[in-house]
């Protein structure tokens, strides 16, 4: 009996501090009510100072080396967002080229020219550089500035568009069905919020920021009546940032109100008091606000991983309350008084909900070692939520258990006590399960041990894959114009190649070119993922072109550095700018743009492998090149996600096994209830493995959450199984009396989590909606665990120590 007394005896020693704290806060409900709403009132001061940012800075660690090598490339070339128009008219002969047509995108790019905030330029056919050659030189100008007086005219321009590579497949594509306008941004959503507000006095809400006003503006403009026939689509950076931003917003919103009138409907369903309602809500709610000021007070931003915070801390915070209420029902259906009710509930489940909530708290805290910036800040102010939401619970609520009426002798009867506990069906329920315990713990150790074995299996299979589309339901449009557009013309991401030279004006060495262009031309080759190209060769084979009056056997890289320098020398005296999106200023360095397809980050990866092994084959003798852009920054955040659940889930299992065994001072007892803490996480994780579902940036949080919530319930029915052997010193006594006793609080709450995370499946971010049901089908193993191989382990293997010799069966 040896482990056992330790572990009682400290748990006791806490279970009277919880007693203490209980019962003053019953004696001092209105101080706990003035403190709780001082805390509240500080905490929306904090609150209001939040703002949501799902930029690129909302995953990466500004000290990170690709991201450090990402902002450089911006400080050099400018930001790379850009807003992607394509556009046709299926109802107009020549389509985009139909000359009424062409008049409307003229007056249409000179309306996005003039009206747009934050715009650094707008291309499209209208205005785009065209070069010629002239017997003085070069002639540069844009394209419609005589805009043609006849369908013919304008059809001799078609031709030749068509004839420059350079705008084939970016404005214009070659079967002549489609053309683009492409608006390249002086801001990026990285930047101070000083300098992307477009109101100084407007403050500093979504519609006051960019990219949103700029989104906004760009929408206004498209809807025009005079834009008619035209059909747009609208995709890039500008956009996807926007409903990003916007869903984040709302939807954080509609799922925590969704979610709290679950939960409220559920309480109502099993307590049938207000009290059983309020008094979880309010506390939950206080978490929430709680956890969204540490954001505003550590001047973090609120991204999409904010979405998923008040349904977590609505459906986890929610236990701690559901403990407290559902003992203090029983006990006071026992002693009549609320005040000693309450002293009896918080020695009892006090200490159990205490341990839940640091582990719960442990399991979050412990992706703060993720590198994915949102992760880490998402782990650390959903922790201390869940902290907050304990505290509220053993104070705040003792406020609300303190009114009601005492209930007289005469009512505290063998009925109204089987009531309070959950009613003579729940009773037997939870009895019968205690009895197949019994009489099946070692074949149930075995089916949950082959379990393991196909789990582990499974999770061998497991991939890390993400695609930040694919975050979006299908039901959003902008996901399917974006997959539009990719699939027709110009491509929504980026994958951008920086050339160093490694000395000023090195770029201009036909060397140099020359490997940017190999790289360039195998580049093309990838159809499965790049749409377009484009770098300073394409614009130095065109001035090659056009000073040999367009025949295309010149359209190479000049064969001298004078001849390269003469030429660009020429072409800037011209008037021609298109160079500079290319080239550093001291023509030192020179991006290759890759416009690709938004898609999984596989595909990425494979891209890159080739053409590493196509540089190892042929490798750069004149230059030297890195990877940076859009795509570089997607396949660190696969690194990311890989050592994140690594590091993550090995942190939170060892952080909370640590805590089992410290908090029961026994090492057997901390391992056995590790045992169905650990069950759902590892059948969770090997199920996505054989089902082919990735880890995610989302998903990642599936392991250490998962181990988190579950040992939740694991603690409060070791907890009251200790506290039963204690009294009876029978392992099967008092399994049967735990469970009659904290079997109803564990189904709640488990029913409670498992309803609270299946609201995120309304969710229109459908990597949320896959999140919850993992979670949700977690919770509800983690149950099946805490009922089943939790029991049978501690049959089989009797952690707290010998029977007592005058034990007997109290069923």
């Amino acid at each position: 009996m040896s482990a056992a007394r330790n572990s009682q005896g400290y748990l006791e020693g806490l279970g009277s501090f919880f007693e203490r704290v209980g019962v003053w806060s019953y004696d001092h409900r209105w101080i706990v009510l003035a403190g709780s709403v001082g805390v509240l009132a500080l905490c929306l001061v904090f609150a209001s100072r939040t703002r949501f940012d799902n930029s690129y800075e909302a995953y990466f660690d500004p000290r990170d080396p690709v991201y450090a090598a990402y902002n450089q490339f911006r400080a050099d070339f400018g930001s790379d967002e850009i807003s992607y128009i394509l556009y046709e008219a299926p109802d107009h002969a020549y389509g985009p080229w139909n000359l009424e047509v062409m008049r409307k995108i003229v007056h249409l790019t000179e309306a996005l020219e003039n009206d747009l905030p934050f715009v650094q330029e707008v291309t499209s056919l209208a205005n785009v550089e065209f070069m010629e050659g002239i017997p003085d030189g070069l002639k540069i100008y844009e394209l419609l500035q005589d805009f043609p007086e006849s369908q013919a005219a304008l059809l001799a321009v078609k031709q030749k568009v068509l004839e420059k590579p350079l705008y084939v497949g970016g404005l214009a594509s070659r079967d002549g069905r489609y053309a683009a306008i492409q608006l390249e941004m002086d801001r990026s959503s990285v930047d101070p919020v000083e300098e992307i507000r477009f109101d100084p006095e407007g403050g500093d809400g979504l519609d006051n920021l960019y990219p949103q006003v700029t989104y906004d503006r760009i929408e206004q403009i498209l809807s025009q009546p005079e834009y008619e026939g035209i059909r747009f689509h609208h995709a890039g950076d500008v956009p996807l940032n926007s409903v990003y931003n916007r869903i984040a917003q709302a939807e954080s919103s509609r799922l925590g109100a969704i979610c709290l009138g679950v939960i409220g409907l559920l309480l109502f369903y099993f307590f049938r008091t207000p009290v059983g309602v309020l008094g979880p809500l309010v506390v939950v709610s206080l978490s929430v606000v709680a956890a969204i000021a540490l954001v505003g007070a550590l001047g973090w931003s609120l991204d999409l991983m904010f979405i998923m915070l008040p349904t977590l801390l609505i459906a986890v915070g929610v236990a701690d309350a559901v403990h407290i209420i559902s003992e203090f029902r029983a006990q006071h259906a026992t002693l009549g008084d609320r005040r000693e009710a309450t002293r009896h509930t918080m020695r009892l489940v006090g200490t159990p909900c205490l341990l839940t909530s640091l582990t719960t708290a442990g399991g979050l805290a412990a992706m703060s070692v993720s590198s994915i910036k949102a992760i880490s800040h998402f782990a650390l102010y959903s922790a201390v939520g869940v902290i907050a939401a304990f505290f509220f619970s053993v104070t705040l609520l003792m406020f609300f258990l303190s009114f009601g009426r005492r209930r007289p002798a005469s009512s505290r009867s063998e009925a109204a006590l089987e009531q309070a506990k959950g009613g003579r069906v729940m009773r037997n329920a939870l009895e019968a399960v205690g009895r197949f315990d019994i009489r099946h713990r070692r074949p149930i150790i075995f089916v949950f041990g082959a379990l393991f074995v196909f789990s582990a299996l499974g999770i061998a299979r497991l991939r890390v894959d993400s695609n930040f589309l694919n975050e979006l339901s299908d039901r959003v449009p902008i996901k399917r114009t974006t997959e539009f557009v990719d699939e027709t013309m110009g491509g929504v991401g980026s994958i951008v190649y920086l050339f160093d030279a490694g000395a000023p004006d090195g770029i201009k060495e036909p060397a140099v070119l020359r490997e940017i262009e190999r790289l360039q031309a195998e580049a093309d080759q990838k159809g499965f993922l790049v749409m377009k190209t484009y770098s300073i060769v394409d614009v130095l084979k065109d001035i090659n072109q056009s000073f040999h009056d367009g025949d295309r056997a010149h359209h190479v890289v000049p064969d001298t550095r004078e001849l390269v320098a003469q030429y660009l020398l020429l072409y800037e005296m011209s008037g021609g700018a298109e160079v500079d999106e290319y080239v550093s200023s001291d023509y030192s360095r020179a991006t290759l743009e890759l416009r690709v397809k938004l898609k999984e980050t596989s595909f990425y990866q494979r891209l890159v492998d080739d053409l590493d092994s196509y540089l190892y084959e042929r490798p750069l003798r004149a230059s030297s090149v890195s990877l940076t852009g859009m795509g570089a920054l997607w396949l660190k955040l696969q690194d990311y996600i890989t050592l994140s659940q690594i590091r993550g889930f090995l942190l939170a299992f060892s952080v909370i096994a640590v805590l089992m065994c410290l908090l029961f001072r026994s090492l057997k007892i901390g391992l056995i209830a590790m045992m169905p803490s650990l069950s759902p996480v590892i059948l969770t994780l090997g199920t996505m493995g054989w089902m082919g579902i990735p880890l995610d940036y989302v998903r990642l949080l599936i392991g250490a959450l998962a181990i988190g919530i579950s040992v939740d319930d694991t603690i409060h029915h070791t907890t009251r199984y200790l506290h039963e052997f204690g009294r009876s010193g029978d392992y099967e006594a008092a399994l049967l009396a735990s469970m009659r006793d904290v079997g109803r609080a564990l189904f709640i709450t488990s029913v409670a989590l498992i309803l609270g995370f299946l609201v995120l499946v309304t969710s229109i971010m459908a990597t949320l909606a896959t999140f919850a049901l993992l979670i949700a089908a977690t919770v509800f193993v983690a149950l099946v665990a805490d009922f089943l191989l939790m029991p049978a382990l501690v049959l089989t293997f009797e952690p707290f120590g010998p029977k007592r010799e005058d034990a007997r069966l109290r069923a």
